[in-house]
C-alpha cells in the first residue's frame, strides 16, 4: 500500500459538531489499528481548500504544530477539527493522513470557507423602519454569514418589533450568490411583522380598594383596545331609564346612562392598543406605586397571565394581593440639634392619622420640586453630610410608627469652584454667574439658582449643565465643578417673503456671545470673535428701491466688570418711497432715524430675581409728500420723539427655550416730556405738522407669564399682556405714532413705519382686530388686553433642535380710546401649534388658530388661520 493513498479518518469524536464537519476515511487502514492507539510525531501541516485566510494563522488555531505527539486513534485530531469549527468560518472542515514515515506522520486540514456578505436588503417593510432596524443589527459587509450571525440577526430584528407591539414577527434569510465577487453572497433579510397584537381585555382579580377603571388608568402604556357595543344590555338601559325617569329621579337616569356608555365603549384616539412587554413593566410598577399612595404598603400583583384570542388579540389577566391600609401614627426625631422636632414635622407635613404614603415621606425628606422639604433645609444651611434614615419602629394593626435617624454633620465651606467644558466661553464670564463662592457656606438651593443663571445664557445646553459637588470630609469642605456643554448661540436670519402685495428680503445676524476685546486679535476670528458674552446684531430688510431699512445694536450684560448692569445702544433707520428719485417732484418718502440707549440693573430687593432696565429713545420722523399710511397732516413735515422708558420685572423661569417652571412679570412705563405745559398755545388751532411736531404721551405695559408643570414634561402656560396709550393734554389728543395693531403673527415689517407696536392674535389675520382697521386710515388702538391659556409638551429637548407643540386658547381685543373700552367684549380663539428652535436661526414657529368671531367689515378675517413667526413674535 503507499503511504501517499492512506486516508486516516478520525470517527464519532465529532457527533457534536455540526452535520457538515468531517473526517474523511480511506479504504486501506492497514497501517492503523484500530484496536490499539499509536504515538505519532507531527511531521507537516499542510493547509488546501483555503482562498481568503492565513494558512499559518489556522494552524496555530487548531491547536496542532510541527513536533507535536498525537496519539491515534484518539481526541487529539477530534479536538482540532472542534478547534477550528468553533471559528464559525467554515462549513466543511476535513483532516487526513498524507504520509506516515515510521511514527513521523504528515497532515493535510481541508477547509470549505463559508460566503461572505457583500450587501444585505431588508424586504417586507418600510423604508423607515429598514434605516432604523440597520442601526440595531450589526451586520457589516464582508462578514461571514455563520449560523450564530444569522440567529443573532433575527433575534435583533424581533425585538425590535417587539417593542414596537409586534409579537408574531417573521424573518427568514435568503443568500444569492454574488456574480460580482468570488464566494460573496447577497443576503435577503425577509420580514414579515403581521399585525400588531392589541389587548382584548385586561381582567383584574382580587381589588376593592381601587376599582378596575382605576387599575386600568394606571396602566399607562398598557391599554385595551377600542370597541363599541352599542347593543350590549340596551334594554336593561331602557328599563332601567325609564323607571328612573318615572320617578323623576334625574341622578340615577345620569348615572346609568354613563354606566352603559363606559361598559360597552371605547375609544383610543391618543393611545393605541399594543403589548410592550418593557411598557407592562413599568405600568406594574406605576400600579403599585399608586397602591401605595393610598396607604396600601404590601400590595402586590401575585400573579398575572397573557391568553391569545383566535382573532390574535390577547387578554391579560392580573391578580392583585391589596393588602391592609396602614396610617402614620408616631414620628420622632433623633439626632436633630439645630433644628427642633416641631420645626422638621412643619416641613415634613406629615400628621398622625394620615394615610400611609412612602413616597409622599421620601419627596417630603428629599427633593420635593415643590416645596421645601427637610434635606434642603439642611443643605441650604452648610450640612452638606446630613443624612435622614426613616425606620419604622413599630406596625401594630393598621399604625406605623416612624423614628426619623439624622445625622447633621458639620457644616460645610466651598473651597474651590471650577467649571469644565466651556471651550468658547471665556472663564469670567460664567464666574460671574455663579452664586457659591469660595468660602461661604454650601447651600443647595445657591447651586440650583446657579444652574438657572447658566442656562439663561443660552450658551450652553441647559439638559447638560451638571454640578457636581466634591466633599472633602477631612476638613470639613467641598469643592464644586460646573460641568457645561457649549451650544452654538449665534443667529443668523436670512428670507425672502411675500408681504403686503410686494417681495421683501431680510438678512440679519445675531453675535450673542461675542468679545470686543478680541476683535483685533487673528486668531479669535473663527469665525468672529467670541467668549465675552457680548451681544451684537445687525439686521438689513430691503424689497428694491422702494423700501429698505437697517438697524444695529450692541450689548455689554457686565457694564465695568464687577455688577451685572447691562447697557444696550441701538441705531435704526428705515426709509420707504414711491422709488422715484430725490429730484422728482412726484416723489414720495418717509423717513425714519432712531438711536436708543439702555441701562439695566439686576436687583436684591424684593428678591435678587428683579431687574430695573431704564433707556432714553431718540426718533425722527420726516414726511416728504407721503399721506399713504398717515391719516393726519398735510404728508409732509417732521416729528420728534425723545422719551424716557423705565421696566421693574422679575423673571424666575427655569430655562429660556421651554420654561417648565418660574413666572415672568413686567410693568413698564415710556413717556416724553409734557412740552404743552411749558407753551401758553393753544393746541385746539395747530395744525397737525406743529401739533405733532414734539410728540407727547405716556404709554404703560403690562406683561405676566406663569408656567406649571402639570404631569411630567407637559407645562400649563397662562400669560396676560395690557397696554395703555394716554395723553397729558387733551386739545392734542392722543399721538397718532405708538399706537397697538392686534391679530395675525405679530410680525414687523416695512409697514411698520409709525411705531406702531404690533401684538399677535392667533386665529385672526394680521392686524385685523385693530379698531376701525377695515377702513382706509385706521389710527390704531390706544387700549388693547390679551389672554392666553397654553398646554405645552416637548417633543426635543436637544439643544441643537429643541421642538415642542402645544394646544392655546386666547382672549383679547383693542380699543380706539378710554370711552369704547368694553373689557369683556372680547375676540376668542383656539388651536394649536409648534416651535422649533435652532441655534442658527432662533425660535420658529407655526400655529394654526380658529377665530370664534366676526370682525366687522372683515368678513374673512377670522375663521382658520395659519401663523408663521420668528423668534416669539406671537408670544
Amino acid at each position: 500500500m503507499s503511504p501517499n493513498k492512506l486516508i486516516l479518518a478520525v470517527t464519532g469524536i465529532l457527533f457534536t459538531l455540526c452535520s457538515w464537519a468531517q473526517i474523511s476515511i480511506g479504504d486501506d487502514l492497514s497501517v492503523i489499528d484500530y484496536g490499539k492507539a499509536k504515538e505519532y510525531e507531527i511531521g507537516g501541516i499542510t493547509v488546501s481548500g483555503i482562498q481568503y485566510l492565513d494558512q499559518n494563522v489556522l494552524i496555530m488555531l487548531s491547536g496542532l504544530s510541527v513536533g507535536d505527539r498525537i496519539t491515534v486513534p484518539g481526541d487529539d485530531i477530534s479536538d482540532a477539527a472542534r478547534n477550528l469549527w468553533d471559528q464559525g468560518l467554515f462549513e466543511d472542515i476535513r483532516i487526513s493522513a498524507t504520509s506516515i514515515q515510521n511514527d513521523i506522520i504528515f497532515l493535510n486540514f481541508y477547509m470549505k470557507e463559508r460566503p461572505r456578505m457583500s450587501k444585505f436588503s431588508l424586504l417586507g417593510i418600510k423604508k423607515t423602519e429598514a434605516d432604523n432596524l440597520r442601526d440595531e443589527i450589526t451586520l457589516r459587509s464582508g462578514d461571514v454569514l455563520t449560523e450564530n450571525t444569522l440567529v443573532r440577526t433575527s433575534r435583533s430584528i424581533k425585538k425590535y418589533f417587539r417593542d414596537k407591539g409586534f409579537l408574531n414577527t417573521e424573518v427568514s434569510f435568503e443568500q444569492i450568490p454574488d456574480t460580482t465577487k468570488a464566494n460573496n453572497v447577497i443576503l435577503d433579510i425577509h420580514i414579515n411583522k403581521n399585525n400588531r397584537v392589541k389587548i382584548n381585555q385586561i381582567n383584574i382579580e382580587g381589588n376593592s380598594a381601587l376599582t378596575a377603571k382605576q387599575i386600568k388608568g394606571a396602566l399607562k402604556k398598557t391599554k385595551e383596545k377600542s370597541y363599541i357595543h352599542p347593543m350590549n344590555y340596551l334594554d336593561t338601559l331602557v328599563v332601567a331609564t325609564l323607571k328612573s325617569a318615572k320617578s323623576l329621579d334625574l341622578v340615577n337616569v345620569l348615572e346609568t346612562v354613563a354606566g352603559y356608555f363606559g361598559d360597552n365603549m371605547k375609544l383610543r384616539i391618543f393611545k393605541t392598543s399594543k403589548f410592550i412587554s418593557d411598557d407592562f413593566k413599568e405600568d406594574k410598577n406605576t400600579l403599585i406605586k399608586k397602591y401605595n399612595e393610598q396607604g396600601y404598603r404590601d400590595a402586590r400583583i401575585i400573579s398575572e397571565r397573557i391568553t391569545t384570542n383566535p382573532d390574535h388579540t390577547i387578554n391579560l389577566d392580573l391578580k392583585i394581593s391589596e393588602g391592609e391600609k396602614y396610617y402614620f401614627r408616631n414620628i420622632t426625631w433623633i439626632g436633630n440639634t439645630k433644628y427642633t422636632s416641631e420645626q422638621l414635622n412643619e416641613v415634613l407635613k406629615i400628621k398622625k392619622g394620615d394615610v400611609y404614603n412612602n413616597d409622599l415621606l421620601a419627596t417630603n425628606l428629599s427633593f420635593n420640586l415643590n416645596g421645601l422639604d427637610v434635606t434642603s433645609l439642611y443643605l441650604d444651611n452648610g450640612y452638606l453630610f446630613f443624612s435622614v434614615d426613616p425606620v419604622e419602629v413599630k406596625v401594630e394593626n393598621d399604625s406605623i410608627d416612624l423614628e426619623m435617624r439624622i445625622y447633621e454633620g458639620k457644616q460645610a465651606r466651598i473651597n474651590k469652584v471650577t467649571i469644565k467644558g466651556n471651550d468658547r466661553t471665556n472663564d469670567h464670564v460664567i464666574i460671574r454667574e455663579i452664586r457659591t463662592k469660595p468660602g461661604e457656606l454650601f447651600s443647595r438651593s445657591d447651586i440650583i439658582r446657579t444652574t438657572r443663571e447658566l442656562a439663561q445664557l443660552q450658551y450652553f445646553n441647559q439638559e447638560k449643565i451638571n454640578p457636581v459637588p466634591i466633599p472633602n470630609p477631612a476638613d470639613g469642605t467641598v469643592d464644586i465643578q460646573y460641568e457645561v456643554e457649549e451650544t452654538s448661540s449665534d443667529q443668523i436670519e436670512l428670507s425672502g417673503g411675500w408681504g403686503y402685495g410686494r417681495v421683501i428680503g431680510t438678512l440679519g445676524v445675531s453675535f450673542n456671545n461675542f468679545s470686543v476685546n478680541n476683535v483685533f486679535k487673528k486668531n479669535a476670528w473663527r469665525p468672529v470673535p467670541t467668549g465675552d458674552g457680548q451681544k451684537l446684531s445687525v439686521r438689513v430688510q430691503s424689497y428694491g428701491k422702494g423700501y429698505i431699512s437697517y438697524n444695529a445694536s450692541f450689548t455689554e450684560p457686565w457694564l465695568g466688570g464687577k455688577k451685572p448692569n447691562s447697557f444696550t445702544v441701538s441705531y435704526y433707520h428705515s426709509l420707504y418711497s414711491n422709488g422715484l428719485s430725490k429730484n422728482d417732484i412726484s416723489r414720495q418718502s418717509f423717513t425714519l432715524d432712531g438711536v436708543a440707549f439702555m441701562l439695566g440693573k439686576r436687583l436684591t430687593w424684593p428678591d435678587d430675581y428683579f431687574t430695573l432696565v431704564q433707556s432714553i429713545n431718540f426718533q425722527r420722523y420726516k414726511l416728504d409728500n407721503y399721506t399713504r399710511v398717515f391719516s393726519f397732516g398735510t404728508g409732509t413735515g417732521d416729528y420728534n420723539s425723545i422719551t424716557y422708558g423705565i421696566t421693574f420685572a422679575r423673571n424666575s423661569v427655569d430655562a429660556p427655550i421651554f420654561a417648565r417652571t418660574g413666572s415672568e412679570v413686567s410693568i413698564s412705563l415710556e413717556l416724553t416730556p409734557p412740552y404743552s405745559a411749558f407753551t401758553k398755545k393753544d393746541y385746539s388751532l395747530l395744525e397737525d405738522n406743529e401739533k405733532y411736531k414734539w410728540m407727547e404721551y405716556h404709554k404703560w405695559a403690562f406683561r405676566a407669564v406663569v408656567y406649571k408643570p402639570i404631569v411630567g414634561n407637559l407645562v400649563f402656560a397662562l400669560k396676560f399682556r395690557y397696554g395703555f396709550l394716554g395723553t397729558y393734554n387733551q386739545q392734542i389728543g392722543i399721538t397718532p405714532f405708538e399706537r397697538y395693531y392686534l391679530g395675525g403673527d405679530g410680525l414687523s415689517g416695512y409697514n411698520n413705519m409709525d411705531g406702531r407696536e404690533i401684538i399677535g392674535f392667533r386665529g385672526y389675520e394680521n392686524e385685523s382686530l385693530t379698531p376701525n382697521y377695515y377702513k382706509d386710515k385706521s389710527t390704531g388702538g390706544t387700549i388693547y388686553n390679551r389672554n392666553t391659556l397654553e398646554l405645552r409638551y416637548p417633543l426635543s429637548l436637544n439643544p441643537s433642535s429643541t421642538i415642542y407643540m402645544m394646544a392655546f386658547l386666547e382672549a383679547g381685543n383693542a380699543w380706539e380710546d378710554f370711552q369704547s373700552f368694553e373689557p369683556f367684549r372680547l375676540y376668542r380663539s383656539a388651536g394649536v401649534g409648534v416651535r422649533v428652535f435652532l441655534p442658527m436661526f432662533g425660535l420658529l414657529g407655526l400655529d394654526w388658530g380658529y377665530g370664534f368671531d366676526k370682525v366687522p367689515g372683515l368678513p374673512s378675517a377670522s375663521g382658520s388661520q395659519f401663523h408663521f413667526s420668528i423668534n416669539q413674535s406671537i408670544d
